[in-house]
């Protein structure tokens, strides 16, 4: 953790947690081989619509994290993600969830998710 991530008892601030999410969906779309920037430049935008964390213990300045990313199903208008964030020593800090959709960039109206993201996880 960064210092200026947390407050003066050296707590990571509540909201940060989103931005190590957004960190987590980035890192687990580049696994599959695309880029939320890659995606953009290909008409596809994937706004937040829904945000849920579970704060079971503080993450403290210096500490490292790790950020597992879990698909909860195939993706339809929507993507949806579970998360849990652990420590070094392996205790868990927050379990979470988001749902995020499928926007046209032109358009701005929801759309499907695209074919070659449906097409990437089946053979995945």
């Amino acid at each position: 953790m960064r210092y200026g991530e947390t407050d003066q008892m050296g707590v990571v601030y509540y909201g940060a947690y989103a931005e190590y999410l957004e960190q987590g969906r980035t890192e687990w779309l580049r696994a599959l081989g695309f880029s939320y920037k890659w995606m953009e430049a290909n008409n596809i935008l994937l706004p937040v619509t829904e945000l849920h964390i579970n704060y079971k213990l503080p993450a403290r300045y210096d500490d490292i994290i790790t950020i597992t990313t879990k698909l909860k199903k195939e993706p339809t208008v929507k993507i949806e993600f579970d998360y849990e964030i652990h420590n070094e020593e392996n205790e868990l800090l927050i379990t979470a969830s988001t749902t995020l959709v499928f926007v046209d960039a032109e358009s701005r109206k929801l759309r499907k998710a695209p074919d070659y993201l449906l097409q990437k996880l089946t053979s995945s």
